[in-house]
């Protein structure tokens, strides 16, 4: 015990003699700083909240005017009367507290031991200097190093005194060598505290920033002359007191929040953020937030709040009041300012705008501009005829501001169309079938109009959001028209020039006026027609060839030209459509004009032809195919049907290797039936082996296996 106490005295009353001759070297008179640099407060289970634990002494010499103070455990503070008093209740303590006294003409610190703390705490004042303990066998000498404090940005001169390592031994002092190492000793960033070798008195070297490095933890260990390690390392912490050198900073320096019209008092709108990078355990980086300015202040300056707190903006204004289209604008700006030391007169401060708009809910119908519009319309015409104009008081641009037409009464026959003009919210009436005037000269429409956006449940459509408009068709001349459109009729080709086709009808749709009709032909591919310009006749000029490649499909189109003599003249144009019945006038003929045969006849030498006509059945098939009238053609050759539109030509007898010219007689099956003589190429061939060699150069040569291929699919079609 006895060795604990002198530990604990040789440790206190040399420290406090340093600290309190650090500033002013301990001339006499006043010197400014703390008068006392070390107190004492006991521990008694609990500090309460607003409790004097005890009154500092502190005179700068002029007055005391614009001194701060700063407590290293944030929870306790130094208030006007001087006094240490915790900010909420204390359970527990840090066994060492630092006071820090600044002002322009003092810059001094001062320790409070906080006595009586529970012993099993690892942090008291006993465990640091091990009072109560008993000490090792080499105990006659032991190294305290105490924790040690510094405040970021103190100003030169340099280097300054910071606290000091201690030898406490029975043996002759001075005979050991005090060495620092560490981050910010010895090792990056270097030489920022150093130790006086002999005395042990720790000094920083230049000025500190808390935001860069909050604490340093460094070793000290004393060794003897030749370097020889005598105690230590012992680990010395030294904490970087705060200074408020950060004003608070927002991550943007324009914010956007919306809120709904009609929104309720106390909506929240939007939150701001600042960040103080001072120490946040200290009201350093406290942020307070408050509204500064509101542009406009219209309909009054305090439309909204900020909690001073959380930073939330909400709503002030009424429900009622928050109207989108009765306030004067529907974006406000408020300027908000964040304050640190808890919002107190000395705390920096950093401002942001925020830009709230108000927007817009559908609580007004849209509503025409006149209970009436009128449109004059051409018959026969489309497109566009008459704009409707409305208003609606809500946010252009949105849906609760587009509007929807619909045509509700007097469009029967579907005539008319409405669509939404994107540009102006317009309804354009459009005419999509072509009016009549003789039918309907006047038509009376309702339309109505909505949004796009179902209203507020409050709010409905009125009278005002429908509309009636009066369309005028307007008469013009209209040209004849055909009935029936196209004519169809059915005729034999061949008939006499002259003869009776059809007859037109095309009547003037214009029945309230008087006025006669005149024909023309358009368009005759062949010219084979002609018509009567007053009554609509039409005969033939020409042949009416069914075979023409004019017609198609047995039918021939002509097209024709009806205008009356209105003013301007007015045309029409109509289709005839003339289905031709055959007439035999096309003799059959006989393909292929070439055909093989084997001289050898004790093969099978055939050749297979066929018959065509241009005209139609029963003008055409089934065709007669024979050996013509020559006298002996039947000793070399035979003639057989194979079916109705095809034969088989026989080799009786071996002929030479050569070509010769069959006469053939063909003969349709018409009334009266026509007939052509032709004479068929044959090529009498030598056949090896499945190949015909034949006499002609040109000739193809052709497998015998395909000829009886052939000839075997006809058979097998009878």
């Amino acid at each position: 015990m006895e060795i604990g106490v002198r530990i604990l005295l040789a440790f206190l009353v040399p420290q406090v003699a340093l600290v309190g001759g650090q500033e002013d070297g301990g001339h006499e008179g006043c010197v400014p700083g703390f008068q006392v640099k070390h107190y004492q407060v006991a521990y008694s289970g609990v500090f309460q909240k607003g409790q004097a634990l005890l009154q500092v002494e502190f005179d700068d010499c002029a007055g005391n005017e614009d001194v701060k103070f700063e407590v290293s455990d944030p929870r306790f503070h130094v208030d006007g009367d001087l006094n240490l008093v915790p900010q909420r209740d204390v359970l527990y303590s840090r066994p060492v507290l630092f006071i820090h006294g600044l002002s322009a003409r003092a810059d001094d610190t001062a320790q409070v031991e906080v006595t009586g703390l529970p012993v099993q705490s690892p942090h008291t004042l006993r465990d640091i200097l091990g009072v109560g303990q008993t000490l090792p066998f080499r105990s006659k000498r032991s190294l305290l190093v105490p924790p040690m404090i510094v405040t970021e940005n103190q100003r030169a001169p340099f280097p300054r005194i910071i606290g000091r390592s201690h030898v406490i031994s029975a043996e002759e002092l001075g005979n050991h060598i005090f060495r620092l190492t560490g981050p910010g000793a010895d090792q990056d960033p270097k030489g920022l505290f150093t130790i006086d070798i002999d005395t042990g008195v720790v000094s920083v070297s230049r000025s500190l920033d808390r935001e860069a490095i909050d604490s340093y933890q460094l070793e000290v260990s004393t060794t003897d002359f030749a370097g020889n390690l005598v105690e230590g390392p012992v680990m010395l912490v030294i904490t970087i007191i705060d200074q408020n050198d950060n004003r608070p900073i927002f991550k943007e320096t324009r914010y956007t929040g919306e809120v709904l019209e009609g929104s309720p008092t106390g909506t929240t709108v939007m939150t701001m953020t600042a960040f103080d990078a001072d120490d946040p355990a200290t009201d350093n980086a406290a942020l307070r937030y408050n509204i500064v300015r509101q542009s406009p202040d219209k309909p009054f300056p305090n439309m909204f709040y900020i909690d001073a707190e959380r930073g939330d903006i909400v709503t002030v204004i009424s429900d009622k009041l928050l109207d989108r289209e009765t306030l004067p604008t529907t974006t406000y700006e408020l300027e908000i300012v964040a304050k640190d030391m808890a919002g107190s007169e000395v705390g920096l401060t950093g401002t942001a705008t925020a830009t709230i708009t108000i927007t817009d809910k559908n609580d007004h119908a849209p509503e025409f501009t006149h209970p009436l519009f009128e449109a004059y319309v051409y018959e026969g015409s489309t497109g566009v005829v008459v704009n409707l104009t409305v208003d609606d008081r809500d946010d252009p641009d949105t849906g609760a501001w587009r509007a929807i037409y619909s045509i509700i009464n007097g469009d029967p026959t579907l005539s008319f169309e409405i669509q939404t003009n994107p540009d102006n919210n317009e309804g354009m009436l459009s005419v999509v079938k072509p009016l009549d005037y003789e039918a309907t000269a006047f038509h009376t429409l309702l339309i109505k109009v909505e949004n796009e956006d179902a209203l507020v449940p409050d709010v409905g459509y009125g009278p005002s959001s429908t509309a009636t408009v009066h369309v005028t068709v307007l008469d013009i001349n209209e040209g004849p028209v055909f009935f029936p459109d196209p004519l169809t009729v059915t005729r034999m080709e061949n008939i006499p020039l002259g003869s009776f086709v059809a007859s037109l009808n095309a009547t003037d749709p214009d029945i309230l006026q008087t006025q006669s009709v005149r024909y023309a032909v358009l368009r005759d591919p062949a010219g084979w027609l002609s018509v009567n310009p007053v009554k609509g006749i039409v005969n033939t000029s020409a042949p009416l060839d069914r075979e023409s490649p004019y017609v198609h499909d047995n039918k021939y189109t002509a097209v024709f030209i009806a205008t009356d003599n209105g003013s301007p003249p007015a045309t029409g144009t109509g289709s005839l459509v003339i289905y031709l019945e055959d007439y035999n006038d096309n003799a059959p003929y006989v393909v292929p004009s070439v055909a093989r045969v084997c001289e050898d006849t004790h093969d099978i030498s055939v050749a297979i032809v066929g018959g065509r006509d241009k005209d139609l059945p029963p003008n055409a098939a089934p065709f007669k195919i024979e050996l013509g009238k020559q006298p002996g053609l039947d000793k070399t050759w035979k003639v057989t049907r194979v079916n109705s539109t095809h034969s088989q030509i026989t080799l009786l007898h071996s002929l030479k290797k050569a070509n010769y010219q069959l006469p053939l007689l063909i003969t349709d099956s018409g009334v009266p039936p026509l007939s052509n003589n032709t004479e068929v190429k044959v090529q009498v061939c030598v056949c090896k082996k499945g190949k015909m060699h034949c006499s002609s150069a040109h000739s193809h040569r052709a497998s015998l296996l395909v000829l009886l291929a052939t000839l075997l699919l006809v058979l097998l079609c009878l």
